[in-house]
């Protein structure tokens, strides 16, 4: 299942407004073609690897021409939380990125992201389960992937993370392609506020919650998003202040976590994308 049931009442609801707009004939996309809503009557999704062929050239004749690369590591995420935690959050993410755009479609997610040597294994690759991609074949993997999207016709994308070994990366592809293309046919973006510069953490200060509780990883932060969107993937016999033992993984006190702060962190992340892609494209 892509998204949690929040999620899917979230896409039910938009299928009706899809609908309601449709009727009335107004919408981005093409004519009577409501946002985000790009292909049948009966199929209202944003995903490419949930259409036809036939369907996303639709999509991109009737105006779907940003398309959104995400990014997320497989990585041990401590005792309470699955290794597939930044695939979740940034599938949910995407999907309400591509939907407030109106005009963007979402490319499969890239799980293979640069988490540390193999030999000897350093940083997440010390924790079974973590899965590492040497940096120079996961930016060989994005530069490819941007190729496949400029050569079908798609005008901007947009390469958002929810991991951190990935960031660097992505930005130099972003430089890389946009240098050689010269501003035609196709614009690479690197969509970094989504990440780093969301507001979150310092939301979370605000309320009260102190930095060496929000950590750095698989904290507040990471659990309450998760949590928001896919509770089932939390442990929750297993939260406990730094993971409960040394060398757990955790930064933090994820007992502290919460989903209604998840919900808000969810916010953040997805304007704060919205707003760099629009602002990346001229359409502020």
């Amino acid at each position: 299942m892509r998204r949690s049931s929040r999620g899917l009442a979230a896409a039910a609801a938009l299928t009706l407004a899809a609908c309601s707009a449709q009727e009335a004939g107004d919408g981005a996309g093409g004519e009577g073609a409501p946002a985000g809503y790009f292909t049948s009557e009966d199929v209202n999704t944003v995903f490419i690897e949930e259409m036809t062929w036939t369907e996303v050239q639709e999509a991109i004749d009737r105006g779907a021409t940003t398309v959104i690369l995400p990014t997320a590591g497989t990585e041990q995420n401590g005792p309470h939380m699955v290794t597939g935690k930044h695939r979740y959050i940034i599938e949910e993410a995407s999907d309400r990125i591509a939907r407030e755009l109106g005009d963007a479609l979402v490319a499969p997610t890239v799980t293979y992201v640069p988490e540390g040597n193999v030999e000897p294994p350093s940083g997440h690759m010390r924790y079974a389960g973590t899965i590492t991609l040497p940096n120079e074949f996961f930016m060989k993997l994005v530069e490819y992937a941007s190729r496949s999207f400029r050569a079908h016709g798609f005008t901007d994308i947009a390469l958002i993370g929810d991991s951190g070994g990935n960031q660097r990366g992505m930005e130099a592809v972003a430089t890389m392609l946009n240098e050689e293309w010269g501003g035609e046919g196709s614009r690479v973006h690197f969509i970094g506020d989504y990440y780093a510069n969301n507001g979150f953490r310092d939301w979370l200060v605000e309320q009260g919650e102190v930095p060496d509780s929000i950590g750095g990883h698989a904290g507040i932060s990471d659990t309450s998003i998760l949590l928001y969107v896919e509770p089932r993937h939390i442990r929750q016999d297993r939260l406990a202040p730094g993971g409960g033992f040394e060398g757990s993984g955790v930064s933090g006190n994820p007992t502290r976590a919460s989903v209604e702060y998840g919900e808000v962190g969810m916010r953040m992340r997805v304007d704060a994308a919205v707003r760099q892609i629009r602002a990346a494209r001229g359409s502020e």
